[in-house]
């Protein structure tokens, strides 16, 4: 039996995600649709210290889940996630990086060229 999504932000952002990989052709925006369709305990969750050591300046990095705000980050990284805690939307943006929502940031990279996906 297929569980409902209660959240109605999550839901229509899985709704508006695989709206646009088949607009897009981009099937990068299927599998994050299909990370965050899972249950919440299964859903990526990130400290910003995880996205310093893997990523390089100026990265297009996605996290289907929620970014928290534990360790450093040091060179500018571009984020999209379904939530952030506030720790670690300043320590980004302190570094010169920028957090867009889920919609935002698929809006402003349709088809999804370069960008990583962090679980």
């Amino acid at each position: 039996m297929r569980r409902i999504i209660s959240n109605t932000e999550l839901s229509d952002t899985i709704r508006f995600l695989k709206i646009k990989a088949r607009e897009n052709k981009a099937r990068i925006w299927s599998v994050v649709a299909d990370q965050l369709s899972r249950p919440g305990r299964a859903r990526a969750v990130l400290n910003v210290n995880h996205v310093s050591r893997s990523t390089k300046p100026d990265s297009l990095v996605l996290v289907p889940g929620k970014l928290l705000g534990s360790g450093i980050i040091n060179h500018r990284v571009i984020i999209g996630a379904f939530d952030y805690s506030l720790a670690a939307r300043e320590k980004v943006e302190r570094a010169g990086g920028q957090c867009l929502a889920l919609k935002d940031f698929v809006t402003r990279y349709p088809k999804g060229s370069d960008v990583t996906i962090m679980r």
